[in-house]
């Protein structure tokens, strides 16, 4: 699964608003930024208490960015 859909999937799950999710992904040469957009309500769901869940989901990127020998950003954009 690629990444985006992976995080696209994670949002939905989380959020009141899934259709407002959007997940742009960024090519660069050794990194690959995705960013992901959700309604403003939503937004303190998908960082969670503390950044928890977002650390998180940033965390599930990294791991499976070490196999595809890849490496992946979160940002999360407002």
């Amino acid at each position: 699964m690629p990444m985006k859909e992976l995080i696209e999937e994670i949002a939905k799950a989380l959020v009141d608003k899934p259709e407002q999710v959007v997940v742009t992904e960024v090519e660069g040469e050794q990194t690959t930024v995705l960013e992901l957009r959700v309604a403003q309500t939503d937004l303190g769901k998908v960082i969670g208490k503390q950044g928890r869940t977002a650390r998180a989901i940033r965390t599930l990127l990294g791991a499976s960015g070490m196999k595809l020998r890849k490496r992946f950003v979160l940002e999360i954009l407002e």
